[in-house]
């Protein structure tokens, strides 16, 4: 006999439907997956045969059996078929009958006892299924539901399902959502002493979506200013949120209580991560990596200069499209990769190069920490700015600073300034806007162009440089753009950052 039963599989954060056939027939006793299984679809034959043996009421068919995943040109790759052969082999065997499974997918991955377990990227999974109904485990009930044009029915095990379709039990409920308990508060901006110039481009890179480079000694606070950035920012939007939230599940990281990724993800690698755990990819399973796992939000890479230079300069096409696209043999995948790039790193190797006679480095050693950073990938920061340890009196007892929350309602104002020109932030504003929305005054229009005529100003600084000053003028509640904002934006802009960056034009 025949049966065929739907489900889907996942390349990349995106599901792909997959139909499983499955032929039980006469013949010596055989199990085959065909149609490019990879290996953990093909070892499916030996949890689906033990699944059934441990679920009463059905039998494993000692016959010849071949499955099936069409298209077959497509690869398939992952373990979230197994119920759907399971249940095609009881189909194809007569132990179901085919109207009994007519309108229903089937996703999840089978225990040698029959229970159901979860597997990454549920929601895009549940996403790619036509039919009404879907059969999921009880693990991954919050997340097909996200979809919301399905009837989600939760199962834990094997015999469950089997239940449920001879009408002999009814479909189990949803499990209740466990009660998670409350987190450690976000770090406040208002802990922060001193550091004017540091908390400005702080506020101005989150209102903006504008690149943030810090360069200064150990224990000048940039990691602390930067863990602060995804408190300054909005809540996702509901497009930008599914996006968010399809990336996580097919990372198989956890998603919050309420199913939808809100908050911006904040993600900081390792300076020895390898490109592609940072931009993504993989053999059989094509795996976001951390630039697609924080789209929406922030990106952190502390101690830049010690990153591969091959790895930096991968990011490149991400931070200018917004999309990083991997390209095998096997097969070609797009991930979203809209991230907030923030990078903190010592002006040299010691981390001492801000003093006079302080930098016990060699010139070889600060040379070689130069090229670690090529100029194209310094030209993706907006906002360059060096920063000093701050002065004993601000650190015992000085005024703190703004909170948090105060930064953040003027980061939100100026962000709806920005979607009023048809852009989540100023740092998008197309370039054919930039007359329009963006004027120079007389001032402002001979102090550019002694930069661009020094070689201190790119093309696409000067575009950069004038987005950053929109930001500005929105932050003070949107007026028209004045020749302060301009000196401001090329304030934070510092061409030459201590010994590191020292002859790199910006």
């Amino acid at each position: 006999m025949l049966a065929s039963i739907p489900s889907a599989t996942l390349l990349g954060v995106e599901g792909n439907p997959v139909r499983v056939e499955v032929h039980v027939g006469k013949g010596l006793p055989a199990f085959t997956v065909v149609g490019l299984p990879d290996v953990s679809c093909r070892e499916a034959r030996d949890r689906v045969r033990a699944a059934l043996d441990h679920t009463d009421g059905v039998e494993w068919p000692n016959r010849k059996i071949i499955v099936n995943l069409a298209p077959s040109d497509l690869k398939k790759a992952g373990s979230g078929l197994d119920l759907a052969i399971a249940v095609g082999v009881l189909v194809a065997t007569g132990q179901l009958q085919p109207e009994q499974v007519e309108g229903a997918a089937f996703l999840g991955e089978l225990g040698l006892d029959g229970t159901l377990r979860r597997v990454p990227g549920m929601v895009s999974l549940v996403d790619a299924v036509a039919e009404p109904t879907v059969v999921v485990p009880a693990g991954c009930a919050s997340e097909a539901g996200l979809v919301g044009r399905h009837r989600v029915r939760a199962v834990s095990s094997l015999r469950q399902v089997v239940q449920a379709l001879r009408g002999e039990a009814p479909w189990p409920d949803a499990p209740p959502a466990a009660p998670v308990p409350p987190g450690p508060p976000p770090p406040d901006l208002a802990e922060v002493r001193g550091h004017a110039v540091g908390r400005l481009a702080l506020e101005v890179a989150a209102a903006g979506g504008h690149h943030l480079l810090m360069v200064g000694p150990p224990g000048a606070g940039k990691t602390m200013l930067a863990s602060r950035l995804p408190g300054l920012l909005p809540p996702l939007d509901r497009t930008m949120a599914l996006e968010a939230t399809r990336v996580h599940s097919a990372a198989g990281l956890p998603l919050p209580p309420s199913g939808l990724v809100r908050r911006p993800p904040f993600r900081a690698p390792h300076h020895g991560a390898s490109a592609v755990s940072l931009i993504g990819g993989g053999t059989y399973w094509m795996r976001p990596g951390e630039i697609s796992i924080a789209h929406g939000g922030v990106l952190f890479l502390d101690e830049l200069g010690e990153f591969a230079p091959h790895v930096l300069d991968a990011l490149r096409q991400p931070l200018e499209d917004g999309v990083v696209r991997v390209a095998r043999a096997r097969a070609s995948v797009t991930f979203p990769a809209r991230f907030l790039l923030v990078a903190a790193m010592n002006p040299c190797p010691c981390g001492d190069g801000g003093g006079p006679g302080a930098c016990r480095c060699s010139d070889a050693a600060r040379a070689r920490y130069e090229r670690r950073l090529s100029g194209p990938i310094l030209d993706r920061f907006d906002l360059r700015i060096e920063l000093d340890r701050p002065e004993p009196a601000d650190l015992l007892g000085g005024p703190a600073g703004e909170p948090s929350d105060v930064v953040a309602a003027r980061v939100a104002a100026a962000r709806e300034i920005a979607l009023t020109r048809g852009v989540r932030a100023n740092a998008e504003l197309p370039a054919s806007l930039l007359d329009e929305v963006v004027p120079l005054g007389p001032g402002a229009v001979l102090l550019l162009e002694d930069r661009i005529r020094r070689g201190e100003l790119s093309p696409r600084g000067l575009a950069r440089v004038r987005r950053v000053a929109r930001t500005l003028a929105d932050l003070q509640g949107g007026g028209p753009v004045t020749d302060e904002h301009v000196c401001t934006a090329l304030a934070l802009r510092v061409e030459r950052t201590g010994l590191a960056l020292a002859g790199v034009a910006s």
